[in-house]
């Protein structure tokens, strides 16, 4: 690709990117948004992140015949794990501590799980 080309492609995208962060603020700045808009912005972080864990977790190829069960048992019984200490304390440090406790557990323990 030449490099006139890549550099309109370039500078579009990034002049794109930018109307597309920037827009929403200045065109909301100094508006209240009803309840129901700013409670259903709250859950975004948190669907985001789901989404990511998700599909780390749920990868068809490892639910495949023949794979070893601790490529996906060993994950799913840390984000197990992790989700009761989350509903139990609410703490992000006690997740994350927890999270890294079970993983280690489960997976460099030998005959933990099968």
């Amino acid at each position: 690709m030449p490099i006139k080309d890549f550099l309109i492609i370039l500078v579009g995208v990034s002049v794109l990117m930018f109307v597309c962060r920037v827009a929403p603020v200045v065109l909301l700045k100094g508006r209240d948004l009803p309840d129901g808009v700013k409670r259903a912005l709250g859950y975004i972080p948190a669907a985001a992140f789901a989404a990511l864990v998700a599909n780390d977790l749920f990868d068809p190829a490892d639910f495949a015949a023949g794979v070893d069960p601790m490529t996906w048992a060993g994950p799913l019984i840390a984000a197990v794990v992790v989700a009761v200490v989350g509903f139990k304390t609410k703490s992000m440090a006690w997740c994350v501590v927890s999270g890294v406790a079970s993983l280690a557990v489960v997976m460099y323990v030998p005959g933990l799980i099968m």
